[in-house]
């Protein structure tokens, strides 16, 4: 049945409204899921008019709508108002906004706000929906926030607090794309629809596991902001540990979200608190330098437009991870993330302990890739004989990747979480405690980055990282498993 609700989106004329919130929307439309009984109010400071607005909306489809008619019924349910978001006087009109729409598409006074604009403004937004009763008790009503929640643990704490005056926890969505990919969900599937993997799955069996976030371009138009973040901030502190999580949880009592959290929070909460000394060696940060792959040429990151002079913010991070729990105990979860990486990749491989060997030959350990970007999939790596008279152990790769068209036709990240947000369903997004237990950590490898007691690494553009970063991995007596760098210096493409 399609959903009968309002969404109220602040920030509506920003670039990731366009790119991705208003094309979701209209997938969910399109499908059906949203029908007659749904209307937009798209706020910012800019004084746009509802004309323009729709305007807007239609350019953001693209070549989604089957015909300019589609494209122009679904945009005939936005409505725009120019907003202050310290102005009390423009959430009384909001209100009033609200209250008209409500009623002329019977939504039941159930109500979705997403906060797509800069942290500091959400605590405001949310104080005001609720003195100017925008918040006022009638249907569902919840909120979607856009990462970062927070800089550090003391100002997420402040925000959460703010919110929490506003809306309860299980009204609070707080958004990380990454959960709403299919390969991600996919996961869940692969550890407990697969007796083989979940047999397996614990420190009996897998000597470690290692998640690459790469990325081949650099920080391009976001420099300003990134220079002000970091790759600890803008991808560990959520994605990376979003996704370990996932890993590393005990398999729920049932597949709902309340069973699920649970076991996500478990593994929040016993993330190895690590020595000071022991955060210096299992984490590495660097900065790319000045490279070239593939016949291009790349400048470095103290060279990109809009960065600062002399700039210590790390473009690349790589660690290790301990969870101690029963499953994982002594298991390290390594991770890497970084701009001008070789290629461009999201990938976890789930590296197993060697058996014992009887054939007298070196052969390799099992490994299991799950592919989560660009291609979406698994393989299996094993060991057979190689055809001959001889038994020679060799490599045999089984692999299974979703077709294009799967793919093309398969729920975008934002389409699956805003889908899941009006149905209540608060599996794939950040519980408060999780959030908690991630900025406590990673706010103290923040502090030693920040006082200098580590390195500063640069690494070519176009490589895996620095040096250091595989060094990390060699004294836990292992490697990286996906390396990319090696195939262009093979073909002269790398230096």
């Amino acid at each position: 049945m399609p959903a009968k609700v309002l969404f109220t989106f602040f920030g509506a004329s920003g670039d990731l409204a366009k790119r991705k919130l208003y094309p979701a929307l209209f997938r969910l439309y399109k499908s059906g899921h949203l029908a007659e009984n749904f209307a937009v109010i798209g706020t910012a400071r800019r004084p746009w008019t509802k004309e323009y607005f729709e305007e807007v909306v239609i350019e953001s489809l693209g070549e989604l709508p089957d015909n300019p008619r589609q494209a122009a019924e679904f945009a005939s349910h936005f409505y725009y108002q120019s907003h202050d978001v310290n102005d009390t006087a423009h959430y009384q009109s909001l209100k009033k906004l609200q209250d008209e729409l409500a009623e002329q598409y019977f939504t039941e006074g159930n109500k979705i706000f997403f906060l797509s604009m800069a942290p500091e403004f959400f605590g405001t937004i949310a104080k005001h929906l609720k003195s100017e009763q925008i918040v006022d008790g009638q249907g569902f009503e919840r909120l979607i926030i856009e990462k970062p929640f927070g800089t550090d643990l003391e100002t997420a704490e402040q925000l959460n607090q703010e919110l929490s005056e506003a809306f309860d926890e299980n009204q609070i969505y707080r958004i990380d794309h990454y959960l709403g990919k299919e390969m991600v969900q996919n996961i869940f599937a692969v550890r407990f629809a697969n007796p083989i993997f979940e047999q397996m799955w614990s420190n009996q069996y897998i000597d470690n596991i290692q998640i690459t976030f790469a990325e081949s371009i650099g920080v391009e138009e976001r420099a300003g902001y990134y220079d002000t973040s970091g790759a600890l901030k803008d991808m560990v502190q959520n994605h990376t540990l979003q996704l370990l999580s996932i890993l590393a949880m005990d398999k729920p009592e049932t597949f709902d979200e309340h069973a699920i959290r649970q076991e996500k929070i478990k593994v929040f909460e016993n993330l190895r608190h690590q020595s000071d000394e022991d955060l210096k060696k299992n984490f590495v940060r660097g900065q790319y330098a000045a490279g070239r792959i593939n016949k291009h040429d790349y400048i470095g990151y103290l060279d990109e437009p809009n960065v600062s002079e002399n700039s210590q913010t790390e473009t690349f991070a790589a660690g290790t991870f301990f969870v101690d729990t029963e499953r994982f105990k002594n298991v390290p979860f390594f991770f890497r993330t970084g701009k001008r990486m070789t290629e461009k990749g999201t990938r976890v491989n789930i590296i197993f302990k060697p058996t014992e060997n009887i054939f007298g030959q070196e052969f390799e350990q099992n490994v299991l890739t799950i592919y989560i970007q660009p291609t979406e999939g698994f393989s299996l790596h094993i060991n057979g004989k190689q055809v001959g008279t001889d038994f020679n152990i060799t490599p045999v790769d089984l692999k299974f990747r979703h077709s294009g068209q799967a793919t093309a036709n398969s729920p975008e990240a934002y389409e699956k979480l805003m889908f899941d947000a009006l149905n209540g369903d608060s599996t794939n997004f950040s519980h408060w405690r999780e959030v908690k237990a991630s900025w406590a950590l990673i706010d103290r490898v923040v502090k030693l980055w920040k006082d200098n007691t580590v390195p500063l690494h640069t690494y070519p553009a176009g490589t895996m990282g620095p040096q250091a970063a595989f060094d990390m991995l060699e004294a836990f007596d292992t490697q990286w498993y996906w390396h990319p760098d090696e195939w262009y210096r093979e073909h002269g493409l790398l230096d």
